[in-house]
């Protein structure tokens, strides 16, 4: 955008530039009056009277002077001192526009024969064919400016000379080089594991020598594998931060163009400039888009592809030598690379970014809240439970909703409620207060998500409820959420049957109070469904088909995957339907009667959800302790008063931080740095009276010793009070 706008700002001074010259060049004098071709004859013809006077606003023309075909110099009389500066065409008087040269003179000889004693004007005609110097000089440089304005844009245009779009540089790489990268592993967290391994490159690139010497060769390439959003470009920046060497970045699709040859060129490229940078670092974004396998797909292999990724296989493993060179790519695929891109001596070290644990989630959060202001109340621990399966960039991106927020409402700190909706917004998306409910359809959705939330909180193995809510989100019209006791990586067979009765917790209190289901509970049967599927056909915990795998659902690559068939009978697709219908109907049952049960509660919950709208799970835990509908509402108005209170304290504590007293506290005495002396080590400090005070304090000591001095004293106080 501003080199556009300073290619318009240099076109525009260069044609502010040519008008200017043009109108200097064409400006030969003073501005003079410009005569008709009627005045021209009538000025030649003009005669004096008697006297010797000319008629009064008419003048005398002495000289005509022909400056080109038509255009005409005109001299009057009264100008006749400068009749030689008109003949140089110096000066003129006036101009005029002759239509027909041959008829100007033959007007003049015709007045001389006419009147013998008419004085004859100074008449010179030029050639029409002798044009002058400057007359060829400016129309070519004006050409020539034109033509150098077109150039200058066209150029302008693409970039000058190194955009996409110039020709002649279609081959060079596009790839971005940052020479001094900020970012380090303490900006990494959550992935320890994944540290230490590339910690060994950045070792290689600042001591190579160390490797060389006792015949170690480092990884040519390393492939950082994994879902996204874990942080494999920050990774890869670190490492080149931490080394402090060239970082050269570049996407995939980069390297495909519409035209043969382009991709290749500039894989070629790319090398030969990191060649001359190292020690370095190429990173290549989503390598999938280029490093697919080859021969795939239903009409065979897309040929400029492949000849990219060829030329990309002889850089990173050819004749030539890169030993100064480390190629870092990240993918979520790994499966669809080519064989040959992940054999050792290229890509011979892969790294699995994983998503973060409960621990690494509160290590992210502890990073990405650094630059800002938390209320106390704030606990990470709690935080990092309730967002599992977050990667480091839903972390990030559900703190700056809770910043935003923050701002929303005009506060400074970041309170806990902020953070939780914004977890809830990365989740199911923007409340949506505004929507007009009717009665009914929030009467379905109170009892819909009270029923997740009541049979969430009675069966044993589901996690602990942290919210629920009747407020429309995203395209649910309430919502449930449950905080993970553990992060566990296995997933037993009841837990994942109590969790699949939570599922259908809604559809059975629809069913149980309503006496009728809706649609509210479709994407609860589609994840119970999907749940039960994978229990039957990939971890083999069906009574009819144990311990057995029939293939579950994957994505497909269709230049791998086309035209596969299943590894199992219809037999045995009919028995899986079988088995997955059997396990949602049971759990179905479960729901039903834990609800019936307890359907006191639902209806306590679902008034309490009326009143608040979204309470949380010590609310719920409340209700279920059969504390009274008054008790739960009293103890919510004074957990929001607190909170309140704290945000306010909060608040006033960094007002007064970034604003302290000049004057610092009055309750603190400051001692002047000038009567502040030091004393030499081991001196004792003794107190010594004034002489003054010496000699009263004997003369105490003396009358407390001696008693008549105490009569003295009593006698000469009563003769002082008779004489007052």
């Amino acid at each position: 955008m501003n080199s556009n706008r300073r290619t318009l700002i240099v076109i525009g001074i260069i044609i502010v530039a040519v008008v200017v010259l043009a109108i200097v060049l064409t400006n030969t004098g003073k501005q003079v009056p410009e005569l008709s071709y009627s005045e021209l004859i009538e000025g030649i013809q003009l005669q004096p009277d008697g006297e010797g006077q000319y008629p009064e606003g008419k003048s005398k023309i002495i000289g005509v002077l022909f400056v080109s075909d038509y255009n005409v110099n005109i001299l009057f009389i009264e100008d006749e001192e400068h009749f030689e500066e008109f003949k140089k065409g110096k000066f003129k008087s006036a101009t005029g526009v002759v239509t027909y040269r041959n008829a100007l003179t033959l007007a003049i000889e015709n007045y001389v024969a006419e009147n013998e004693d008419a004085d004859l004007p100074y008449l010179k005609l030029n050639d029409p064919d002798d044009r002058s110097f400057l007359s060829y000089l400016f129309p070519a440089f004006i050409l020539l400016m034109v033509l150098g304005v077109a150039v200058f844009m066209m150029i302008s245009m693409r970039g000058g000379g190194k955009g996409a779009n110039n020709a002649m540089n279609f081959g060079k790489t596009k790839a971005r080089v940052a020479a001094n990268v900020k970012v380090k592993f303490t900006d990494v967290a959550g992935a320890e594991e994944e540290k230490e391994e590339l910690k060994e490159i950045v070792e290689f690139l600042k001591y190579p020598k160390k490797f060389r010497t006792v015949g170690a060769r480092i990884p040519k390439g390393v492939l950082l594998v994994g879902p996204p959003g874990t942080g494999k470009t920050l990774f890869a920046k670190a490492v080149a931060g931490e080394a402090s060497v060239p970082f050269f970045s570049i996407s995939g699709s980069d390297f495909v163009e519409m035209f043969v040859g382009v991709g290749a060129s500039r894989v070629r490229d790319l090398f030969q400039q990191a060649k001359r940078n190292q020690p370095c670092i190429v990173f290549i974004d989503e390598i999938d888009a280029v490093g697919r396998k080859r021969g795939a797909g239903l009409g065979g292999g897309n040929d400029e592809r492949e000849q990219t990724l060829n030329q990309l296989l002889v850089q990173m493993d050819g004749f030539d030598e890169n030993d100064g060179i480390v190629i870092m790519a990240a993918t979520n695929r790994a499966d669809v690379l080519d064989p040959a891109l992940l054999r050792p001596g290229r890509f011979d070290r892969q790294v699995f970014v994983n998503i973060p644990d409960v621990k690494g989630r509160e290590a992210i959060f502890r990073i990405h809240s650094r630059n800002k202001p938390l209320a106390p109340d704030i606990d990470f621990k709690i935080l990092a439970r309730l967002t599992t399966g977050f990667s480091g960039a839903d972390i990030e991106n559900l703190l700056n909703e809770a910043a935003i927020l923050a701002a929303r409402n005009n506060r400074t700190i970041i309170i806990m409620k902020d953070v939780q909706e914004g977890i809830n917004k990365v989740i199911a998306g923007p409340q949506k207060k505004s929507r007009i409910i009717t009665e009914k359809d929030k009467r379905i959705t109170a009892y819909h998500e009270a029923g997740h939330a009541l049979v969430g909180r009675l069966m044993k193995e589901c996690d602990a409820v942290q919210e629920v809510s009747i407020i429309p989100r995203g395209m649910a019209a309430g919502y449930t959420i449950s905080r993970p006791k553990t992060d566990d990586s296995h997933v037993t067979k009841n837990r994942l049957n109590d969790e699949i009765a939570m599922m259908l917790g809604g559809r059975a209190a629809e069913a149980i109070v309503i006496q009728d289901i809706s649609t509210g509970a479709s994407q609860d049967i589609k994840q119970a469904t999907s749940t039960a599927r994978r229990m039957v056909t990939e971890w083999g915990m069906s009574e009819s088909i144990s311990n057995t795998y029939l293939g579950g659902e994957q994505e497909v690559f269709i230049g791998r995957d086309y035209q596969t068939q299943a590894s199992y009978s219809d037999d045995t697709a009919a028995l899986i339907d079988k088995e997955i219908k059997r396990i949602l109907d049971n759990n179905y049952e479960r729901a039903l009667k834990a609800l019936r049960a307890n359907e006191d509660k639902l209806h306590a919950i679902v008034r309490l959800l009326f009143e608040r709208e979204t309470i949380y799970g010590d609310e719920l835990d409340m209700v279920l302790e059969d504390k009274s509908f008054e008790e739960v509402n009293a103890y919510i108005d004074e957990k929001q008063r607190k909170l309140e209170e704290l945000a306010k304290e909060r608040a006033r504590q960094q007002e007064e931080a970034a604003h302290p007293n000049p004057l610092g506290n009055p309750k603190d005495f400051i001692v002047p740095e000038v009567l502040v002396m030091p004393l030499p080590e081991n001196t004792a400090i003794t107190l010594e009276p004034k002489q003054d005070d010496k000699d009263k304090h004997s003369e105490k000591e003396e009358k407390e010793n001696d008693p008549n001095s105490e009569k003295e004293d009593n006698s000469n106080s009563e003769k002082e009070d008779d004489k007052k």
